[in-house]
């Protein structure tokens, strides 16, 4: 079936849980780079930066975007020192941004948005606004977007250098998702891209070592052209969770949206890919349900049993994206959810689902835990999940395995952005985690920096900025 808007009754019955929402996407950040004030106590451990990517430019020319994934990217730095703290921001200058601030107007359709004489990339691919994350690797600062190459900044001043395509081993149209995973100890970078062929889709999968050289690339046919965001890192196996999000490339080359080609099918069922790591080859596929998962959480193993944490949710997420600002109307529920996979007997042997369900985004852990047993994860929520109506991002949210929950609400009127990254306290097990938020009735964006487990108590410190920034997606804390 194809994912629709809320029915005219329900519409006629929401309720607008997020007044003043619509300042968010009404302004174009300024770029800077600046000494910003320090509202409390920052913990002598956190010293170091906390990068932010997201879309921040939703008009072009008379263009305006109605999805979230639309805005050009932009990168935020915020550094904290013993002396106090630094932040600057700039737009990524991809050959999406160049391309269209050269001419003065927009030129490329967007995930979200169409509009007369709007082009593809050879004909099928959008040209990416690279707007989703940032990752530290090998000496370099990383920005991505979906399904496109990285693009290299500077990591003090977040000036672009220039596409990255590791040593010339892809080229700029090598399907390339925007969630890569690094092993802490090698400083491998993993990593894959989708072909959405209409004969045959192809799963990709890229290994690079710390130097940026290709290790191998492995290529898996997939049942159908499903959408994949995120995927897995454990010791000895990558997992992809795929939902049965299907993409009609036939509707993209139309002219549709690459939003309006999606399609959700629940009864083509969801399955767990779990692929060797060293070699690259599959290993299993398992049949777990028919629920979405956007983003993971961690994967681990003990044993023969390999550990798959994700947030799965009924259905996918994207379409309550759009129209900015009317956002989250009819958010299906969801949370995080723990599936334990015995690899000797070839079988799902546990699910586990934990409470919170209210539609959360954005998990983080201590990454010191990657790829290890862990307890702990940090996410934002949106407390009104369930009723009809406008909504956003208000709750920063701390549950741990065990069943514990602490949750820390927003103020009316502010709303949260940013992956909650964790910064560890290097002499023992607690840390803080940062998240941005953005306070309309002041038209004020600040970094919000929390005690990791004692979110309910609040902010312990704020970093005010003097002019507001967009709400951003994922977040990564550098030390």
């Amino acid at each position: 079936m194809i994912l629709e808007g809320p029915s005219q009754d329900t519409q006629e019955a929401a309720v607008d849980f997020a007044p003043g929402l619509e300042k968010a996407f009404s302004f174009v950040p300024r770029e800077r780079s600046c000494p910003v004030k320090v509202e409390g106590e920052i913990p002598a451990f956190l010293r170091g930066t906390y990068y932010l990517n997201g879309p921040a430019r939703f008009e072009r020319g008379g263009v305006r975007y109605r999805h979230w994934l639309d805005g050009d990217g932009m990168v935020c730095a915020l550094t904290l020192f013993d002396e106090g703290a630094r932040f600057a921001c700039r737009f990524v200058r991809s050959g999406k941004y160049t391309a269209e601030e050269e001419a003065g107007q927009a030129l490329f359709r967007t995930f979200g948005t169409a509009f007369p004489g709007d082009r593809l990339v050879r004909g099928i691919a959008l040209e990416s606004p690279v707007n989703v994350s940032v990752y530290p690797w090998a000496g370099k600062l990383l920005a991505l977007g979906e399904q496109g190459l990285p693009w290299e900044l500077d990591p003090v001043t977040l000036e672009t250098r220039g596409l990255y395509n590791f040593g010339g081993a892809l080229n700029p149209v090598t399907p390339f998702g925007a969630h890569p995973k690094i092993d802490p100890e090698t400083g491998d970078l993993f990593n894959f891209g989708v072909s959405f062929a209409s004969t045959q889709p192809i799963l990709n999968i890229y290994r690079f070592d710390a130097t940026g050289r290709l290790l191998w690339r492995r290529r898996h046919p997939l049942e159908h052209p499903c959408s994949i965001h995120d995927f897995l890192l454990g010791p000895r196996h990558i997992v992809f969770h795929l939902g049965p999000y299907v993409l009609d490339m036939a509707s993209l080359t139309e002219g549709r949206t690459l939003m309006e080609s999606l399609r959700w099918e629940p009864e083509r069922g969801t399955r767990l890919l779990v692929i060797d790591r060293e070699t690259g080859e599959a290993v299993t596929t398992l049949s777990v349900g028919c629920g979405y998962s956007l983003h993971t959480i961690n994967a681990f193993e003990d044993g023969d049993r390999l550990i798959v944490d994700v947030v799965e949710l009924e259905r996918p997420v994207y379409d309550q994206y759009e129209p900015v600002p009317a956002m989250f109307t009819t958010v299906g529920p969801g949370g995080p959810v723990r599936y334990v996979v015995d690899l000797k007997k070839n079988e799902v042997v546990e699910r586990k689902a934990l409470t919170y369900r209210s539609a959360p985004d954005f998990p983080a852990i201590d990454p010191r835990h990657f790829g290890k047993p862990y307890e702990d994860l940090w996410m934002l929520g949106i407390s009104h999940a369930g009723r009809a109506g406008r909504k956003f991002l208000d709750q920063v949210v701390h549950v741990s395995w065990d069943g514990r929950e602490d949750v820390w609400q927003a103020p009316p009127g502010c709303y949260l952005g940013g992956e909650p990254a964790f910064a560890g306290d290097p002499s023992g097990p607690g840390g803080a985690v940062i998240c941005q938020q953005l306070d309309t009735s002041k038209n004020e964006s600040s970094f919000l920096i929390f005690d990791a487990f004692d979110v309910a108590a609040g902010p312990r410190a704020a970093v005010r900025l003097d002019s507001p920034v967009h709400l951003g997606f994922h977040a990564i804390w550098a030390e």
